[in-house]
């Protein structure tokens, strides 16, 4: 190989790579299923949003969760700010709609590509088994962020239609403005969405087990289900926070004034803890793999 020859080889990698995922995120969103995942998740805002507008078309005041002001207590100020619309939404999302919609599209990432015949197709290309997990995988996580911030968007749109928006009071009784509102809102998004690191490599992982695509789908969200009622068990105790679920509320945290790091900073941890394993684990089985479809 000449020296031109080697100088231009990494920088036609790296093209391809960039390649590779464009057509990953462009075949992921064209899909049917994902546009109605979507379409599922934007709902779901808009339908809190209306039911609290009627609860409390009479003038009354609708109930919260506990004092400590955990997710479901934003609901109770949903009607004197439109933006706590944005923290109920994801609060009501992340424990069943946003992972199950992650486990969809991590479940059929490899699975689908083996059932429909096209994983041998894509391996034949220079991309190597390596890169294409990783385009899959990144495809995923960018579901993740869209997804959440899908969610994020459609309830600021419907509170601020539906309520009136203005200062935020946080959950330690301090008021701040709208403008810093409207950031730390930014930031529980992209704090719900890093939430989701750990079932998507979970999702990943299951899918590189099979060549069914809805195998690895129901079974992704089999384990979400059943790792969260684990979580509820109290007897439990002992193990509930090494599931990759119980620390996802902490983004309440972030309605605290000063913000309230010590769970947060768990839930991230054990996101990159189990990114790193379940993640090696697919790369094990993946690159291990007898492929014949």
């Amino acid at each position: 190989m000449s020296q031109a020859e080697a100088l231009a080889a990494p920088r036609v990698k790296a093209v391809w790579t960039l390649g590779l995922l464009r057509s990953e995120l462009s075949t992921t969103f064209r899909r049917w299923r994902t546009l109605a995942l979507l379409a599922v998740l934007t709902g779901v805002p808009i339908l809190i949003g209306v039911a609290v507008k009627i609860e409390t078309s009479d003038g009354s005041t609708i109930g919260g969760g506990g004092p400590e002001g955990g997710g479901p207590a934003f609901i109770a100020q949903i009607t004197n700010n439109g933006l706590f619309l944005v923290f109920t939404s994801l609060a009501a999302t992340l424990p069943f709609f946003l992972p199950m919609a992650v486990g969809v599209i991590a479940g059929d990432a490899v699975a689908g590509e083996a059932n429909a015949g096209t994983l041998r197709y894509l391996l034949v290309a220079p991309a190597g088994r390596t890169r294409l997990l990783l385009t899959k995988y990144a495809t995923t996580m960018t579901f993740c962020v869209v997804a959440t911030l899908v969610v994020a968007v459609s309830a600021l749109v419907t509170g601020a239609v539906l309520f009136p928006l203005g200062d935020v009071v946080t959950i330690s009784g301090t008021r701040i403005g709208f403008a810093e509102g409207l950031w730390r809102a930014f930031l529980i998004a992209l704090v719900v969405a890093a939430s989701l690191i750990g079932i998507a490599a979970l999702g990943l992982f299951v899918s590189t087990l099979t060549n069914s695509g809805i195998a690895a789908m129901a079974t992704t969200v089999g384990l979400l289900i059943t790792v969260q009622i684990l979580d509820q068990i109290p007897q439990l105790h002992a193990v509930q926070p090494y599931f990759f679920s119980h620390h996802w509320l902490s983004f309440a945290d972030l309605m605290r004034e000063p913000v309230y790091w010590d769970d947060l900073t768990k839930n991230l941890q054990l996101q990159a803890l189990y990114a790193a394993v379940f993640g090696s684990a697919a790369w094990a089985r993946f690159t291990a793999k007898d492929i014949t479809a």
